[in-house]
Parts: structure tokens; sequence; C-alpha cells
């Protein structure tokens, strides 16, 4: 239970961390650059990735080079969406794409759509309605062209895209430490990639505090998976009590952090969606 709840808490300061660092004008792009620069050296020395298995005739290189322009494309909309949108719909959101995953296995990868992970996805689908629903839209939604609800979905489809593409990976063969390392260390390369266009187009320079705070992303960032890979290692008859209590756990003091330490508001509609979130995730994990 410790490692599970280590996850938890480092998934939620990811968001709160993106926040404050917004809150003190700290470039986004930068720090998310150096977060990947960190996880990777964490990968290396805690994970010990089997990079010859990189080297198979049928390693799934199109996938993993996919999987690095997606990583940071997702962290850019999770940063921007945690501004637009706010902690808690965006952590919903996030836990939400085990919704799109699930749908995705069913179509896609044959797996068995029995009674109980279908009500799930139903229920799931219903929250993910109400959660981006706003009865009526603030002024700033208004001049953010709806960004206020766009950026919350495209989060959930970005993270649920990562999902089905770490299975690819999976299914062809390779081992999870490997793919990590390979995607973390090519994400960085296309981050700093974008940072050098950025300055020669006049863009901001390179700052002490981005890397402070970039190292510091990455530390939760892969903390965040460190401590879900443990829990199951720690659990391995019990992948449905990890699964549900890795996202149950993130809703719950994903919204906790969003309403007392932020002051967000959600409308009625939106707070209906958290329980009906609770209740996909418990189903969808029964069917584990």
């Amino acid at each position: 239970m410790p490692y599970l709840l280590s996850s938890v808490v480092c998934s939620v300061l990811v968001s709160v961390l993106l926040k404050l660092m917004q809150r003190r004008g700290i470039d986004t792009a930068q720090v998310i650059a150096w977060n990947y620069l960190a996880a990777s050296l964490l990968c290396f020395t805690l994970l010990d990735p089997p990079l010859a298995s990189l080297a198979a005739p049928h390693a799934p290189w199109a996938a993993l080079a996919l999987l690095a322009v997606l990583l940071p494309g997702i962290f850019l909309a999770l940063s921007a969406s945690v501004r637009a949108a706010g902690i808690v719909r965006t952590d919903i959101a996030q836990r939400m794409s085990l919704v799109l995953s699930l749908l995705a296995a069913f179509l896609w990868f044959g797996e068995r759509a029995d009674a109980q992970r279908l009500a799930g996805l139903a229920l799931g689908l219903v929250a993910i309605v109400l959660l981006v629903l706003r009865p009526r839209a603030t002024s700033a939604e208004a001049e953010g062209g709806g960004t206020g609800w766009a950026l919350p979905l495209l989060v959930m489809v970005g993270y649920a895209s990562v999902d089905v593409l770490l299975k690819q990976i999976a299914a062809a063969g390779t081992p999870f430490a490997a793919s990590l390392q390979v995607a973390f260390v090519a994400a960085f390369a296309v981050m700093m990639g974008m940072q050098v266009v950025r300055s020669l187009r006049g863009g901001p320079a390179l700052t002490l505090p981005a890397l402070g705070a970039g190292l510091l992303l990455g530390v939760l960032n892969f903390g965040n998976i460190l401590f879900y890979v443990k829990a199951h290692r720690a659990l391995p008859d019990n992948p449905a009590v990890v699964f549900s209590t890795m996202n149950i756990g993130v809703v719950v003091l994903g919204t906790l952090a969003g309403m007392l330490l932020f002051r967000e508001r959600l409308s009625r509609i939106n707070l209906l969606a958290i329980p009906l979130a609770i209740l996909a995730i418990a189903l969808i994990a029964a069917g584990l």
C-alpha cells in the first residue's frame, strides 16, 4: 500500500507543480524538457533497462518514435489544461482515459467485453460528458475558444493513445523499462530541439528556475511510474486493487488539491462526474 499511496501523491503533485510553476511565470516548455532529462537518468539508474532488446529485428521503432513525440505533446496539453480547466477536471480527465483505453482493448486487442466492464465503460462515458459540460461558459472560456473543455478531452485522448502504444510495444516483446528509456531520451531530444527553434525565433532563454522545476517534475513523473510498477510487483495477485486504488486515489486527491489549495470551482454537473468516475473505475477494475 505505501507504493500505491506514493504513486498517487506523485501523480497529483505533477499537476500541483505545473499550477505553481505557471503562477510564477516559469516557462512550461523548458520545464517539460528538463523533466525528461531527469526521468531518463532515473530510469537508467533505477530500472536498469535491457537496451539490448532494442536490437531485435522486430523492435517496434515506429511505435517508439511516435511515443517520443506524443509524450511531450501530452505534457504540454496537460500543462495547458491545468491552467485553463484546473487540476480537478484535468486529473479526472487523465484518469478517465482508461475508458478510451478499454474501448481500444475491446476493438483492437480482442479483449473480452463482459457485462461488468461494459457497465464501467458506459458510466465512464457519462462521467466524461458531465466533466466537460458547463451550463454557462465563463468569459475566460469564451475568449479561449472553449479550451476549458477541449483541453481535458485532449489530455484524455493523449493518455489513452500512450496506453495503446505501450500495449503495442509490449506485444512486440520489448521490455517496459527499455521502451521507457528510449521514449524519455527521445522526448528530451524533441523538446530541446523545440527550445533551439524557439531561441532562433527570439523566444525565452533557458533559465535556472525552469531547470530546477523541470528536474523536480521529472522526479515526480518518474516516481509515479516507479511506485506504480512496484505496487504491482508487491501485489501480483491483486491487479484490480492496484488499478482501482491508483485511479480512484488520483481522482479523490486531485479533487481535494484543486478545490482546497487553489479554490477551483465546479458546477453541480461537473461534481456529479466525480462519483460516476469512481464507480466506473471500480467496475472496470472488478473485471481485471
